[in-house]
């Protein structure tokens, strides 16, 4: 079957959860950290709004209980960028991708002269930092972490500790789990010992684990391609065809412009019928997995608006409105009381591309409302 690019944007919004179908049950945040299998996380406050987006009903202090209860956990899984992913799916991530992504920083940590000494120096002062206390696993904020390595006579200016720190995520010793609400905006979290932390760890054979990350990369965010699951991976091709060859035929395909994409057999199901999504309003948070979990975003947007989404180009993906599937402007949270005035149910300030229509403005302050109740305001 062949689709047009704009089907397959809102085939993506239902795959993704962030379109409900009448099929799909209310999923809770752990539920759509599962689904997905990674979510990008680098701006913390808009993944936790990722979620929320995803499990209508769900509010901020829901994501949060999610991460303090030891279910959700942040760290660098994927492209060397943090990430949120349920916590027994860390480790056989780190499994298959660990590796090239340490050797793909080898030459910056030489410039940073990051010997694998220095990395068993850091790793032991971590270690003794958070050794478990009777209540329960130690915590440590960043900056007490980068204390402890200076203790320990290793340097962390110039990146020197946040690349030490990677190392030691990456390796699986330590990983973000609760939330340091004592740095005053909840937006930070705790690090702890990932043997202390994640309680029911997956352990998967290599070739399992790359069936099993095949299989939920494009039922979750199919149709996908496989330059777009390679890109979100990093992984080899080879590794890519051992993995997918597995469960294909757990998989169906569309055609788009001459190229194959794979998704779920039941997001496949909604062309049966009409394709939902066409007057949906949408806000959608900044480094969403809905453009950055493909390496061709053009399905959503328009190259010509990508400079208006991507400043630059230099990586920072602002708040996107997205209507039926499209990218049609940017918004952001007001900044004095002249832009105050023009906020949409009193937290969102949206830049549109061109003009909505009534019934899309009514939609606009429905999705508004939406993510000012989680907020919880």
């Amino acid at each position: 079957m062949s689709v047009t690019p704009a089907t397959l944007a809102r085939l993506r919004l239902a795959a993704q959860l962030i379109l409900p179908t009448s099929t799909s049950p209310t999923p809770g945040p752990v539920d759509v950290v599962r689904w997905l299998t990674a979510l990008q996380g680098q701006d913390f406050p808009g993944a936790l709004w990722s979620i929320g987006l995803r499990s209508p009903g769900t509010l901020r202090a829901d994501v949060e209980a999610a991460f303090n209860n030891g279910d959700l956990v942040r760290s660098w899984p994927l492209r060397g960028t943090l990430h949120v992913t349920a916590a027994e799916d860390l480790g056989w991530i780190l499994s298959l991708t660990s590796g090239r992504m340490v050797s793909s920083v080898t030459s910056r940590h030489r410039q940073l002269e990051i010997t694998t000494a220095d990395l068993g120096r850091v790793r032991e002062a971590a270690l003794l930092l958070l050794e478990p206390t009777v209540g329960g696993a130690a915590r440590a904020s960043r900056d007490e972490l980068f204390t402890a390595f200076e203790a320990a006579r290793q340097a962390t200016k110039a990146q020197r500790g946040m690349h030490l720190l990677w190392l030691l995520c990456v390796e699986g010793t330590l990983v973000q789990g609760p939330i340091n609400s004592s740095s005053g905006s909840g937006n930070s979290q705790y690090f702890v010992r990932t043997d202390q932390w994640i309680k029911n760890p997956r352990f998967l054979a290599r070739e399992e684990a790359l069936a099993e990350l095949a299989l939920r990369y494009f039922r979750s965010h199919g149709p996908a391609t496989i330059k777009d699951f390679q890109w979100w991976t990093k992984l080899t091709l080879k590794d890519i065809t051992l993995g997918l060859n597995q469960v294909k035929d757990q998989l169906d395909t569309v055609d788009c412009a001459g190229i194959t994409y794979w998704m779920a057999p039941e997001t496949a199901q909604l062309l049966s019928t009409k394709v939902p999504g066409a007057r949906s309003v949408l806000l959608i948070p900044g480094f969403d997995e809905y453009l950055l979990g493909y390496t061709d975003r053009r399905a959503a947007l328009a190259p010509h608006h990508a400079p208006l989404t991507v400043p630059g180009g230099n990586g920072m993906f602002k708040a996107t409105v997205v209507t039926g599937g499209q990218v049609a402007g940017t918004w952001r949270k007001a900044q004095g009381a002249a832009e105050k005035q023009r906020e949409v149910a009193g937290v969102v300030l949206p830049d549109f591309f061109g003009e909505l229509s009534p019934a899309q403005s009514k939609a606009l302050e429905k999705s508004a409302k939406a993510y000012a109740n989680f907020l919880g305001k």
